[in-house]
């Protein structure tokens, strides 16, 4: 009888170590998924930019204008043959023509094949990029409501979608904090993007 009883305590022993190491063992598996997707949330990808034709897509000439210049010249400034929109079409015009075959072959011809739509995607929130699957013509088609300061807001996201052969490439969110003018905005940008090209647009 003792002997049956050891037996039976054994048994239970080992099914409960089993519970507890597979139990562990679940507990491994989840942190470690945790953490991998924790990592690749954090991680933001590249792209090699050698020449790139800059599209500001907002609602005011004015604010299309300094996006577009500022930015092509951040990009000079590090080696890129950068582009604005601005010198293929006069301001004021529908970006949306930057999408038929002509004009493409026109810029094609200047030695430019990639394209970055700079739009705004919002104040004092985070956001994330949107409609990954469009190609560059139903980008266009896209509208920007935002101007690019609001007395209200602190902060302001861009979103960067850049397109070869009308096809998106690679697309980030860049959140420029601690604004409280039109000028800071800009100057938040230069600083901000700035890094960004250093770090990740180029080589």
């Amino acid at each position: 009888m003792k002997a049956f009883i050891l037996i039976a305590l054994i048994a239970f022993s080992g099914i409960v170590f089993g519970q507890d190491a597979s139990e562990a063992k679940t507990e491994i598996v989840k942190a470690e998924k945790t953490k991998k997707a924790k990592k690749s949330k954090k991680a933001k990808t590249s792209i090699t930019l050698t020449n790139v034709l800059v599209i500001g897509q907002m609602d005011k000439p004015e604010d299309r204008y300094s996006i577009e210049i500022n930015l092509a010249e951040m990009l000079a400034e590090r080696g890129v043959k950068a582009v604005p929109s601005l010198n293929v079409m006069k301001l004021g015009s529908d970006a949306r023509n930057l999408a038929t075959d002509s004009i493409q072959k026109t810029i094609l011809a200047k030695g430019v094949d990639t394209y970055c739509v700079v739009t705004i995607r919002g104040f004092d929130r985070k956001h994330t990029v949107s409609n990954l699957e469009d190609d560059f013509a139903t980008t266009l088609e896209q509208a920007s409501f935002f101007e690019l300061y609001r007395e209200d807001a602190v902060s302001i996201s861009f979103q960067f979608k850049f397109f070869r052969n009308n096809v998106c490439v690679h697309s980030e969110i860049v959140k420029c904090g601690n604004i409280g003018s039109r000028e800071t905005v800009l100057k938040r940008f230069r600083k901000k993007v700035g890094k960004r090209i250093s770090k990740a647009w180029t080589k």
